[in-house]
């Protein structure tokens, strides 16, 4: 997409204008998949993991696919990445919406499996950029092949695992703390109506995240900070909008299990992209000679879920006001991870 010459307070100008398009699409976005789980007698978390995860991560699709095809690694692998710690601090911002700690109204495990699943994908990661890519086949390292089978083999389990009670907590809160169906105006609408809307807001998520990344590229260059340390805050920050939109919306109108679903979720995604972007990165495999960053960023990702993995299994936990201490501790890191980018870009 050819775009016209800007300046650096016209290329944060119209970076600020895109991610706001985000912003409203995803708030909007998660009413809808609240009314369509409710119409169509869909369990929540299996909606968060599988259909608002994925329409969450379209503008993290549109910023890997066409930095890719920019051969840019650093933007590619720092966005997906960092984004993954900044997502789950997303989460715990949720905490302020919800009544309680949020870990602590999952009645299933499936929750606690998708965290370990992930840690799983985080640390195969995490070996394959320290290691190199071994095999190449066709420009393709075999890590990221690996990557992708493992998170088709994740997405499998979970799904089988969805109707499972082997697992019960105790100590539950309120299931239904607002009424149900949700408040949101949409329980007259015909289904047709919610479908439509639903795809809409999903076109409009990926087109302005194609607009994001042209635009964090220019302001990587044009303010001097680098492709690395833009694409690990500023553009991981901008596709991350619609997370953190709809996981705020999602949990107002009492969806808890859907936002929790819909953070672990679009952080798998996040990771099983790093197949289409090898691909698409002709200049050798894509995990091949990563920057400190990258390392940092998965390492990062792998403490704030392993916190909320323990989050999730420990019921009774301490309080700090209206936040878990789960939730207290991965912002606190994820503000550390920041700093951390900072000194090794």
């Amino acid at each position: 997409m050819q775009m016209p010459a800007t300046t650096l307070i016209q290329s944060l100008m119209v970076f600020s204008g895109c991610a706001a398009c985000v912003w409203i699409a995803g708030a909007r976005l998660a009413y809808l998949a609240d009314a369509l789980a409710d119409r169509f007698k869909l369990a929540k978390s299996l909606v968060g993991l599988v259909l608002l995860s994925l329409a969450t991560s379209l503008p993290e699709v549109a910023t890997t696919l066409t930095a890719a095809m920019q051969q840019s690694r650093d933007l590619v692998l720092n966005n997906l990445f960092g984004g993954i710690a900044l997502q789950t601090a997303i989460l715990a911002m949720a905490d302020f919406w919800a009544r309680g700690p949020i870990t602590n109204y999952p009645r299933k495990a499936n929750h606690a499996l998708e965290a370990t699943l992930l840690v799983l994908l985080l640390s195969v990661a995490l070996i394959i950029t320290n290691l190199g890519e071994t095999f190449v086949v066709e420009g393709v390292g075999i890590g990221s092949v690996a990557i992708a089978v493992i998170y088709c083999g994740a997405i499998w389990l979970l799904r089988r695992y969805n109707d499972s009670n082997d697992w019960m907590p105790v100590d539950l809160p309120d299931p239904d703390p607002l009424a149900f169906p949700a408040p949101t105006g949409l329980s007259d609408t015909a289904d047709v109506s919610l479908i439509l809307q639903a795809v809409f807001a999903c076109v409009a998520i990926l087109f302005f995240g194609v607009l994001l990344v042209i635009f964090a590229e220019r302001i990587a260059d044009q303010s001097g900070l680098g492709a690395g340390f833009v694409g690990v805050t500023l553009l991981a920050a901008a596709t991350s909008l619609p997370e953190l939109s709809t996981s705020i919306a999602a949990v107002r109108i009492g969806a808890y299990t859907m936002a929790i679903s819909n953070i672990f979720g679009s952080n798998l995604i996040m990771l099983v992209l790093v197949f289409p972007a090898d691909i698409l990165f002709r200049a050798g495999p894509i995990l091949q000679d990563t920057s400190r960053t990258v390392s940092l960023a998965l390492a990062f990702g792998l403490v704030v879920t392993a916190i909320y993995l323990t989050g999730l299994i420990v019921r009774r936990k301490p309080r700090l006001g209206e936040f878990g201490l789960d939730s207290v501790l991965v912002m606190l890191t994820f503000l550390g991870s920041l700093v951390a980018y900072y000194f090794a870009r």
